[in-house]
């Protein structure tokens, strides 16, 4: 374990001294400014500028946002955006530094960074960063922004305020920080593949200023904005645009209209990534078990069970996306409505939710009498394709001519959504029958 451990758990520890210094709300109001004030340095200083360059600023405004940032006690900026660069470049994959897939959650929010494997900073991958001299006299003396924060809090509030405007600050700052290390890649929903289990999280966008909109950010990390839609609060793009309109701050990027619509190309680290975590998730012993079972009751070929299974995944799907896909569902094969007599399985049939051509005769329904009978035609037991809202198809011969149905075609001639959306539920079974 890195030494550094030691003061780390010590100024948790501090806190406590507060039974002693007591609260006062001059230290209260000293904790709240401290901690949104630095928290800003993270999320526009550490994140934003120095690890993704989301923004450009001047070399003065540069370097109050290194300061600020450090006086968060979380080392130094070349530091920070080093780990932050490689964990981008290897998220969630083994060679992450903080992974809860494969590093486990407590390790991935707080224990890796006391390691010593963890403790030395890749110029490498910051050498835009360290050819500035005042960030690498930063770098040296990483914790002198926090000691002088620290002497601050001191002399306005005394102890009370180094206790609880200083350390309960810091402290929640340090957990707050973490948690889109572990949280924002376990809790949260997903709207882009990002190849990672990067998620979206209202609650820590709203702790972090933005940062909880981490799935975003993995979708386009060179954005100064997060929260991509208006509804998605982010107080440090907020507050970029403010120093913008003061010209301390410009060139804010943005996401593309291809990314907003979930349309951008994705690379091949992600596409390969997603792939593997893809594979990853399917069961063969499930998958299996599921064939033998399906050719068990239905005594089908393994092809005529695989084009079952498909068949009822896309009905499962399609009905899943919209109310009136659910009603195509209804016309499942081997499904009747309510009221509706069950469908017989033919003798011969290729198969055992087959249903006869619309004109075909019936094995156990003779052809409908004439229409100058008083007696109407017997409802047949076998669905129509093309039978709507409940209404009985009824069978007919093959030299009867053939009846154009309404609501085929629109007006203009074109398909209409309901005669192509029953065409595409068909389309399975006709390639099964046709395959057969």
């Amino acid at each position: 374990m890195y030494p550094q451990v030691l003061p780390f758990v010590l100024i948790h520890a501090g806190c406590l001294a507060a039974i002693w210094s007591g609260v006062s709300w001059q230290a209260v109001a000293i904790c709240v400014a401290l901690y949104w004030l630095r928290m800003f340095g993270i999320t526009a200083g550490y994140h934003r500028y120095f690890s993704h360059r989301a923004y450009a600023t001047s070399r003065a405004f540069q370097f109050i946002l290194a300061f600020l940032a450090q006086s968060s006690a979380q080392k130094s900026v070349l530091w920070w955006a080093a780990k932050h660069r490689h964990h981008h470049l290897h998220s969630d994959t083994a060679q992450d530094v903080h992974s809860p897939r494969h590093k486990g959650f407590v390790y991935s929010h707080l224990g890796w960074i006391f390691y010593r494997q963890h403790d030395a900073t890749d110029l490498v991958k910051v050498s835009d960063l360290a050819s500035y001299p005042e960030l690498m006299w930063l770098h040296r003396l990483e914790l002198l922004p926090a000691v002088v924060l620290a002497g601050l809090c001191f002399l306005i509030a005394g102890w009370s305020g180094l206790v609880v405007g200083f350390m309960w600050s810091t402290v929640v700052l340090y957990h707050a920080t973490f948690c889109i290390n572990s949280l924002a890649h376990v809790h949260g929903r997903r709207r882009y593949v990002t190849g990672d289990d990067s998620r979206n999280n209202w609650l820590l966008a709203l702790l972090t200023m933005g940062e909880g909109w981490h799935n975003n950010h993995h979708a386009y990390q060179a954005s100064a904005r997060q929260g991509f839609y208006w509804y998605e609060v982010d107080l440090t793009y907020y507050a970029l645009v403010a120093l913008s309109w003061l010209g301390i701050v410009w060139d804010l990027k943005l996401p593309p209209r291809q990314v907003l619509r979930n349309e951008h190309r994705l690379g091949s680290r992600v596409v390969k990534q997603a792939a593997e975590q893809l594979a990853a998730r399917f069961d063969p012993e499930h998958i299996a078990l599921a064939i033998r079972t399906s050719i068990h009751e239905t005594e089908l070929s393994v092809r005529d069970a695989l084009s079952l299974l498909q068949h009822r995944a896309d009905l499962r799907q399609s009905a899943t996306r919209s109310p009136a896909a659910s009603r195509i569902a209804w016309r499942k094969p081997g499904r009747s409505r309510p009221g509706w007599p069950a469908p017989i399985k033919r003798p011969g049939s290729p198969h055992p939710f087959a249903e006869p051509r619309e004109g075909a005769a019936c094995a156990s329904f003779p052809s409908p009498p004439s229409k100058s009978s008083k007696k109407g035609p017997k409802p047949c037991p076998f669905r129509s394709r093309t039978g709507t809202r409940g209404r009985p198809v009824f069978c007919r011969p093959r030299s009867q001519p053939r009846r154009r149905r309404k609501n085929t075609f629109s007006r203009i001639g074109r398909p209409s959504k309901r005669w192509l959306a029953t065409l595409s539920r068909w389309e399975p079974l006709r390639t099964a029958r046709s395959s057969s």
